[in-house]
């Protein structure tokens, strides 16, 4: 595994196959999460692992916007993974949104698009997020003398043992103590509008798209249908039994069965 830091985005790359492929995070993830579903796609496929703006390594921004969100993944790019063609991208949640309004606004860029667990439309699950970000943010990061310390503080408003672990991944030891890798305090401020989705009417994406979705998730809904296939024509869903909203680390061989079978040439 290889990574790339510029000024730019950061990303990791996974994998040594011809063909190219591109993940997308969602909140508060990073791009190494996607790590156990590009190693299952590297014999076809080198996969990008990108961190997105105010997550990971990547640089913070003063506002959270889709547009701009997806138009940095487009530059970064047009200058590493897909400066020889298009590639297939891959895109769960937040990262699911930003992939579909990559995929609109730079089709030239996207030969098969897969959005996992989310849909086109303004979500009213961010209540979820809010209570989540909100403990986070309600965390006294100056009394932890350990990660273990924030764990524990973390129990009561967070009784998942794996949605801590993946929240805590975010957390920094520093010379001067703990800080919080990405930029909680503007992603807390900004769910409205991560729940929300750009008006992108009069584009659509002519490429194979699949639509993955978990049957315990409350993320794809029939009324967001219609407007999925109005962008995308040319869309198929599928949904994991028994996986909720983080299908690619609740079910990973089902999802990356289901990867290397859409992505297959």
């Amino acid at each position: 595994m290889s990574t790339q830091n510029s000024d730019a985005l950061a990303t990791k790359t996974v994998g040594e196959g011809p063909d190219r492929a591109v993940f997308l995070h969602g909140l508060f993830g990073r791009g190494r999460n996607f790590t156990t579903a590009a190693k299952a796609i590297g014999e076809t496929h080198t996969s990008t692992l990108v961190d997105l703006p105010n997550h990971g390594e990547s640089p913070w921004t003063e506002d959270f916007s889709y547009v701009d969100m997806a138009d940095a993944v487009a530059d970064s790019l047009r200058s590493g993974a897909a400066a020889d063609g298009p590639v297939d991208l891959i895109g769960h949640s937040m990262g699911g949104k930003t992939a579909m309004v990559l995929a609109l606004r730079h089709p030239d860029l996207i030969d098969r698009l897969v959005i996992v667990d989310i849909s086109p439309v303004g979500s009213d699950n961010g209540g979820e997020f809010e209570h989540l970000l909100g403990s986070l943010a309600a965390l006294d990061l100056g009394a932890l003398a350990s990660r273990t310390d924030a764990d524990e503080a973390l129990q009561d408003p967070i009784p998942s043992r794996g949605t801590r672990g993946f929240l805590l991944q975010n957390l920094r030891s520093t010379d001067s103590g703990y800080s919080w890798q990405p930029n909680l305090d503007l992603l807390y401020e900004s769910l409205p509008t991560i729940g929300g989705f750009p008006d992108m009417s009069g584009r659509e994406f002519t490429g194979s798209t699949l639509w993955v979705g978990g049957s315990e998730s409350g993320y794809i809904t029939e009324a967001a249908e219609p407007v999925m296939r109005e962008l995308f024509p040319k869309v198929r869903q599928i949904t994991v039994k028994g996986a909720g909203h983080w299908v690619h680390s609740e079910k990973p061989e089902e999802f990356a069965a289901i990867l290397r079978s859409f992505l297959n040439r």
